[in-house]
């Protein structure tokens, strides 16, 4: 192995600025590359020497390995550290950063090619005597095969791509009659997202937990596990919490799917970090499901309850040395609770949709066993290039309950203001009884957290409407007073009655009308118009950044805000909501997609046309498809009628709220 100093980072966002960190922490100097949509971000600002590789979208930068070679060539690094995501399971890279004399800091490309594609892994795991999930993974792919081959297995099923991971491919199925759209539908998204769709059928593990186990592996032989992590809070497949240990999994347990892991990577001569994931039934059986042959997004909470850097020994491994713990000191070192959650720039309220824009403000809570890694950025710009993923917060606990309590604590004092997040809908989760108990399975979110409820939980209420009344009447009352060298403690002063002010708030897709009335300095009492319910009477006390102190009830409280115009962010608790005064604005139009336009409703690109100008459609007919932030949402039309105008080809970028198709309504 050749020694070096420099590692070049071929990723981005929080995934770069962790590794700079551990980089940093060991001693070595750091290069990172960014795209020119992420000019100002916080990996670049952190590196040592940063290199541009290329516009903002990902195939034309940071998933351009001749590129990549090319910036860490230019800048010196003897090392590669690819992160998670874009090339980190790519053999391909792998092998082109070796072949370039470089070290490549993860497994070699055969490991990686051998469990990267999940049919072919299986059928290893089946030779090596690793439990597995009973299913088809053959090489015939046609539509009635696999149709036959998941009725053979019986149902529900999934069918998963066999390439690629992230939720993304993967169906569940119930009925005989979804099967081929199912399989259809998968291999049209496996395609898309990792350039193959072939795909494999598996019996579903109803009512399990998502169990994974982190391994580790050097180049003298040696295989450990650092024990598991519980990753069965998910949606749509997509791990959203996730805690270490976990709260299924004894010792005896522990010992036996942490063999089964050991047993996996030594079936590849694995070297450097890995995880194999595992379903866990409900009887205590557990299930291969894949092998992820690189670092995970939850690493932090198996360093958080064995206090150590994987990342560091990512580079001690790299360099050839051997691990820096057996299996027994791994053991002795295990100890409290951890848990993780991921902060994404997402709408709960509006089925998950990603959004981008500016953010306003950010603010996190820092001190012992709190931990944050982000690439958040106050005033920084979140593009529709790359993941939703912000940032995963951390909290460390003697106990379980501890680190919950913890984590809740945190996450109701950040402050991520200026364009929507699943803030609320962390702390709703963490709240709930059946989380806080001995755990939960993987239909936890689907079966407690219907859209309707997830909606409802968005409300604001009474209280959270009259602070941001009142904040509205104070900035605007302060900003005056500073504008003309006014004395600030006679605001709110009258010589006769008050005339309360009457303000006109959106919030969402309603309005509100309230009054309000000054009655002394930074002292309001606020009406909801037409209301029977009494006053808020509200005392705001200090305002420090995105803080503001006050008092309500007889309570003193405060709250995060964030002021754009005539826009006003507000979190308060778990409910965090944008007000914008709309008292002097003319009416508002009417429903969204009642004269036949068609918005994009993110900035993206067009995958799929379906329509021509001349077509007749029928409301709900599928329109276009557009992906974002690796997703891909489905236009429909929102009217009956012909279509007019189509402004977009496939390929083209488009941007929030820009017209895609006119339709003309059916008369």
């Amino acid at each position: 192995m050749s020694r070096f100093d420099t590692v070049l980072i071929a990723n981005r966002g929080e995934i770069a600025a962790r590794i700079i960190r551990g980089c940093r922490a060991a001693g070595y100097r750091t290069v990172a590359v960014y795209s020119e949509a992420d000019r100002d971000a916080l990996h670049v600002r952190e590196a040592d020497t940063a290199v541009c590789i290329g516009p903002g979208p990902v195939g034309e930068s940071y998933l351009c390995i001749d590129t990549l070679i090319a910036a860490a060539q230019q800048s010196g690094a003897g090392a590669v550290h690819p992160g998670y995501g874009f090339l980190s399971e790519r053999e391909a890279f792998a092998q082109a950063v070796q072949d370039a004399g470089l070290v490549f800091i993860g497994p070699d490309p055969f490991a990686i090619e051998a469990m990267g594609n999940k049919s072919a892994s299986k059928e290893r795991m089946i030779a090596a005597g690793v439990p597995c999930v009973p299913g088809y993974q053959g090489a015939g792919q046609d539509d009635d095969l696999l149709v036959a081959e998941a009725i053979k297995v019986g149902l529900p099923v999934m069918v998963k791509a066999a390439s690629g991971g992230g939720g993304r491919g993967m169906r569940l199925v119930h009925a005989e009659s979804e099967l081929k759209a199912a399989i259809q539908s998968a291999r049209s998204e496996a395609q898309n997202a990792f350039g193959d769709g072939q795909l494999l059928i598996e019996k579903a593990v109803l009512k399990a937990r998502h169990v994974e186990i982190q391994i580790f592996g050097d180049r003298h032989g040696n295989v450990v596990h650092l024990g598991e992590r519980d990753c069965s809070v998910q949606r749509r497949n997509q791990k959203v919490i996730e805690e270490a240990p976990s709260p299924a999994v004894d010792p005896a347990l522990r010992a036996r799917m942490g063999a089964a892991a050991v047993a996996a990577a030594r079936a590849v001569n694995y070297v450097g970090a890995g995880t194999v994931e595992f379903m866990l039934a409900a009887d205590g059986a557990f299930y291969f499901l894949e092998m992820n042959t690189r670092l995970q997004v939850e690493h932090p909470v198996t360093e958080l309850i064995h206090d150590l850097d994987l990342v560091a020994w990512q580079l001690t491994v790299a360099q050839g040395d051997p691990l820096p713990l057996d299996q027994q000191a791994i053991d002795a070192r295990r100890h409290g609770h951890a848990i993780e959650v991921r902060l994404c720039a997402e709408d709960p309220a509006r089925g998950f949709l990603p959004q981008t824009g500016r953010v306003l403000a950010w603010d996190v809570p820092s001190g012992p066993g709190l931990r944050a890694d982000h690439c958040v950025i106050p005033g920084g710009v979140i593009s529709p290039y790359y993941d939703s993923l912000q940032g995963k917060l951390m909290a460390w606990g003697e106990t379980r309950l501890q680190a919950i309590q913890k984590l809740m604590a945190m996450l109701a004092d950040t402050a991520f203001l200026g364009l929507a997040s699943n803030r609320d809908f962390l702390l709703q989760l963490l709240a709930h009884p059946e989380f806080q108990g001995p755990g939960v399975t993987t239909g936890f979110i689907a079966e407690q957290f219907p859209a309707e409820r997830i909606s409802a939980l968005a409300q604001s209420s009474a209280a959270h409407r009259a602070l941001a009344a009142a904040l509205f009447v104070h900035l605007d009352a302060h900003a005056l007073a500073a504008s003309h060298a006014l004395d600030a403690g006679l605001l709110g002063w009258h010589s006769a009655n008050a005339t309360p002010a009457l303000l006109r708030l959106r919030c969402g897709d309603s309005e509100v009308v309230l009054d309000v009335e000054t009655v002394a300095s930074g002292s309001y009492r606020v009406a909801i118009d037409d209301d029977a319910a009494p006053a808020e009477a509200l005392q705001i006390l200090a305002l420090q950044g995105t803080r503001v102190d006050y008092l309500h009830a007889g309570q003193r409280r405060h709250a995060r805000f964030a002021r754009d115009g005539a826009r006003l962010w507000l979190a308060d608790t778990a409910v965090t909501a944008v007000y914008e005064d709309v008292t002097y604005a003319p009416a508002q139009a009417a429903e969204a997609g009642s004269d036949g336009r068609l918005l994009a409703p993110i900035d993206g690109k067009v995958v799929t046309v379906a329509v021509a100008p001349g077509q007749v459609v029928a409301k709900g007919d599928l329109l276009m498809i557009v992906e974002a932030m690796k997703m891909e949402f489905r236009l429909q039309a929102p009217v009956d009628g012909t279509v007019e105008v189509v402004t977009a080809g496939a390929g083209a970028q488009v941007a929030l709220r820009q017209l895609l198709v006119q339709i003309t309504p059916a008369s």
